[in-house]
Formats: structure tokens, sequence, C-alpha cells
């Protein structure tokens, strides 16, 4: 028995696959808990047809990302903090402060796809990625700089 999954179902596959089972398996479980339904010539053409408009919403999304991603790489962020003598900061810069930096250039990005590993404590250059939609990752640069 031909079926489509409309869930992912363990030891046989993801949404969308179309698999052969055994007639009972197929009747007796996975249809009528609408974990799959029969892969009949109608729904065949449908989840062709859904097939379709996701990747275009998938190429959309990714090219949007794309735009954010030229958006924010031509953002730098400089932070002026106190620091000591050896260029250690008083604090440190976390995600909330690069992206309150963002936002006031015109760059809206949730603090919570900044990929900091751990807060920048001391002056420098730094390499900062943010995970935007579709897997698309951006790398700002952060300045920071002794506060006079």
């Amino acid at each position: 028995m031909e079926i489509i999954l409309t869930e992912n179902v363990e030891g046989l596959g993801t949404i969308g696959d179309q698999v052969k089972v055994k007639p009972g398996y197929g009747r007796n479980y996975l249809v009528p808990r609408g974990l799959a339904v029969v892969a009949n010539t109608r729904n065949v053409k449908e989840l062709e047809h859904q097939k379709r408009q996701m990747e275009r919403k998938m190429q959309k999304v990714t090219q949007a990302a794309e735009l954010q991603k030229k958006k924010v790489e031509s953002v730098t962020c400089l932070l002026a903090l106190r620091a000591g003598e050896d260029g250690k900061l008083f604090g440190s810069v976390t995600t909330m402060e690069i992206g309150a930096k963002l936002a006031d250039a015109g760059v809206e990005v949730d603090r919570k796809k900044i990929q900091l590993e751990e807060p920048i404590k001391s002056l420098g250059e730094y390499e900062v990625p943010v995970k935007l939609d579709a897997g698309v990752v951006a790398n700002i640069k952060v300045s920071v700089v002794a506060a006079e």
C-alpha cells in the first residue's frame, strides 16, 4: 500500500515522503491517526503542488534574508565603554548592547539571533555572527573602545 506521510514517523520517514507499507499498518494505524494519507493521484498531485509552493516561499525568505544580511554587514557597532589600564572593561558587552546599537542604526535584529559565545570583556575589534532566516549568517563588526 502506497501512502504519503503527513507527520514524521519514527523508522518510516518524514513529512511528504511517499512510502510503501503493509496494508494493515496503513489502514489501521497511520491513516486513522492522521499520520498519513493514501497515495492516490489526487493526493500525489496535491503533495507536488505543496512542495512547489514551499520552494517558492523558501526562495522569497532566502532573498529577504540575503538583503537583511547586506544591511547588517554594512553596520559597524562602535561601543565606547569605561576600561581599565590593561584594556579590560568594567562590565561587558552582551547581545543586548549589540542589538541596541543595531536598532539605533536602523537594522532590526532579534537579540536572540546574535550568536555571541560569551560576553566581550576587553577592548578591540570583534566579528560577531548573526543567524538570520533560511540559514543565512551575517557577521557584524563590533569595535569596543575606551571611553574618555
